[in-house]
């Protein structure tokens, strides 16, 4: 554990020393406490985030919007092009039968808009079987490993996807805590990984560290963005060697696909969408759905000062979101839904320019310690500032980049507010998957009777392949299948 006076010094020459201001009160459990966390902490990269992001956010207010432009040609493909989407589905399945294919799943949000405290995974959307968001996934990966197996002539078990799951503190421990109660959904536990995103101090608008007690500063997640960082980090506090990365390398893993917890329809490892991104031959790409409408509140893909980013709608004109092409369709329409393809080799170069990267300013009512009287201030208007990078953050300084465009109703489903409020909710979680059960049950030749609601695991069929056995059936009653068996008693 470094000294106190050396922690002094250090943090006197960052200007940040008023979080010692309580040292002489504190117990000694409370002074190793501090010690610990600010030794862990790196002061002078926090103060130079800090300084970019101001600066960021300043350059960015005074940018004119002339500089952001729509994808340019041979970026971007969609899913539409059936003969191309087989080809990229071939390509993608055979990596994923030669053990290539990695899954990270961003899990560290609390279901709290949804009225649960629970991590956002653990969350039932009101399905016939209560299954949760996480085993969804975990039936998806599995389906996955066997559909590799019985079209590349793998023996059965010898497919394997890993899934790396990260999570927050605040939801760790819940998180692994369910996978073990559910025994890992049928995974084998060596290959779910969970790691951890990291946090950054809260800070003054001023810039200076926020204590929330006497003996500790105030932190908070360093968003999604916080993955790259997160996976050259130690796996655990008892494991300081072992990270994310160096498991891939280990595991021979060319190609992760990375994506968020709270959509119900995501195809996780999807072959198609890691086919495309080999194809490409891209170094990072992303999955989106066309714009709802001109108006819909959703960020976009596109060109901002000649690179490839996110653009938020706030940033893009009325009448350039309203453009629209040749087609009739809108030429800012590339829906960003937090869905992404990278090679390992990829992952392990961000490292390199991630110094160049701005984080992001929330600024947010920050409970705080008030220096001058030792007593907690709980806040009514914003007084700090937490800092956040984006997942797409590293998009700008990516060489090889594209991006394909999937259908909605097919692939997203976002689970975003409480229950009842009529859109990306658990009402709506659940009307489209059970949506989809059916149109894979009619796209293979079958009939689902008006108000007949099948539920099919994932184990069944992962992207409605292997339904064949049901063409020229009429469903008429309601169910849960988790087998050929099962949906055939429904008929």
């Amino acid at each position: 554990m470094p000294s106190f006076e050396s922690i002094k010094a250090r943090y006197e020459a960052a200007g940040q020393d008023h979080v010692l201001k309580f040292w002489p009160e504190l117990t000694d459990s409370e002074k190793a406490s501090l010690l610990e966390q600010l030794g862990s902490l790196d002061i002078e990269r926090v103060n130079r985030i800090y300084k970019k992001a101001v600066s960021a956010e300043s350059t960015n207010s005074s940018a004119t919007s002339d500089l952001i432009e729509p994808l340019p040609k041979g970026a971007s493909e969609s899913i539409t092009r059936v003969e191309l989407a087989n080809e990229w589905r071939r390509i993608g399945l055979e990596a994923v039968s030669r053990g290539e294919v990695g899954a990270l799943l961003m899990a560290g949000g609390q279901g709290t808009r949804l009225g649960s405290n629970a991590p956002k995974g653990c969350y039932d959307i009101g399905l016939p079987s209560h299954k949760s968001l996480f085993q969804y996934q975990a039936e998806r990966i599995s389906r996955l490993q066997t559909v590799a197996e019985q079209e590349f002539g793998k023996k059965a078990g010898t497919v394997i996807v890993p899934w790396y799951v990260m999570t927050s503190g605040p939801t760790r421990r819940e998180t692994e805590k369910f996978f073990k109660e559910h025994e890992y959904f049928g995974l084998d536990r060596r290959n779910v990984i969970f790691f951890e995103q990291g946090t950054l101090p809260c800070l003054t608008i001023e810039g200076k560290l926020l204590l929330d007690t006497p003996s500790s500063v105030a932190v908070a997640p360093d968003g999604n963005g916080g993955l790259y960082a997160a996976t050259r980090s130690p796996l655990g506090a008892g494991d300081k060697s072992h990270t994310v990365l160096n498991d891939l390398a280990r595991r021979k893993i060319l190609y992760v696909h990375a994506y968020c917890v709270d959509n119900c329809l995501v195809r996780v490892a999807d072959p198609v969408f890691i086919g495309f991104g080999i194809w490409k031959q891209a170094d990072c790409a992303a999955k989106v759905v066309p714009k709802a409408s001109p108006t819909e509140s959703v960020g976009v893909v596109a060109c901002k000062g000649g690179r490839f980013s996110v653009v938020e709608y706030s940033e893009i004109l009325k009448e350039q979101a309203e453009r629209r092409d040749a087609d009739g369709e809108l030429v800012f329409r590339a829906g960003n839904i937090v869905n992404h393809f990278y090679t390992t080799a990829y992952l392990n170069q961000v490292e390199k320019f991630e110094e160049q990267m701005a984080f992001h300013i929330a600024r947010k009512k920050i409970p705080h310690v008030d220096l001058a009287t030792g007593q907690t201030v709980k806040p009514t208007k914003p007084n700090g500032m937490k800092l956040e990078m984006f997942v797409f953050d590293v998009f700008p300084y990516t060489e090889r980049f594209a991006v394909l465009e999937v259908e909605r109703k097919q692939e997203f489903s976002p689970l975003k507010n409480a229950p009842g409020t009529g859109s990306d909710d658990p009402e709506t979680s659940r009307r489209d998957l059970l949506a989809q059960h059916k149109y894979f049950l009619e796209k293979a030749g079958a009939k689902v009777k008006d108000s007949v609601e099948i539920e099919m695991s994932p184990i069944v069929s992962y992207a409605g392949e292997g339904l064949e056995s049901t063409q020229g059936k009429i469903f008429s009653k309601s169910g849960i299948a988790s087998s050929l068996e099962e949906l055939d008693a429904l008929v």
